[in-house]
């Protein structure tokens, strides 16, 4: 498992070169984007237990300026900011590829009523299950059929 130290290298060089790591650029999280991933069901709005199993599945570390998450499979990063008077949250999702560093997978960004930390807990919770099945879907074809 990687340092804290390496953690925030490898953080460095994904938000200084975000056009390089994440091509499609920021997805922003809005009504229409939470429709289409079934996030705005009834059973789903509920986020009083949001991120609390989450949570469980990896370690924390809090800086002034960011919460990273980290595991065997993922880092993490949060940053909440304040830009031009408007608070925004990023969150930078990043999948470990043995043996390479970790790939930036994607990074979303969260403001007005989305920016709450259940929320964006639900939103990041959603995301690395769609990773965790992309990958298992693309590892499925990958194989030999015998």
């Amino acid at each position: 498992m990687l340092t804290p130290a390496q953690l925030e290298e490898i953080f460095i060089e994904f938000s200084h070169n975000l056009q390089k790591h994440a091509p499609d650029g920021i997805i922003p999280v809005d009504k229409p984007l939470l429709h289409d991933l079934g996030l705005l069901k009834s059973d789903m709005v509920d986020t009083t237990k949001a991120g609390e199993e989450l949570m469980h599945r990896f370690q924390v570390l809090e800086t002034a300026d960011k919460v990273t998450l980290f595991n065997e499979q993922f880092a993490v990063w949060i940053l909440p900011q304040v830009i031009q008077g408007t608070p925004l949250t990023l969150t930078f999702i990043s999948r470990f590829q043995k043996p390479k560093k970790p790939h930036l997978e994607l990074v979303f960004s969260t403001t007005g009523v989305y920016n709450t930390p259940k929320f964006i807990l639900k939103v990041l919770e959603h995301f690395l299950t769609d990773v965790i099945d992309t990958e298992a879907t693309l590892s499925s074809i990958e194989r030999p059929k015998k």
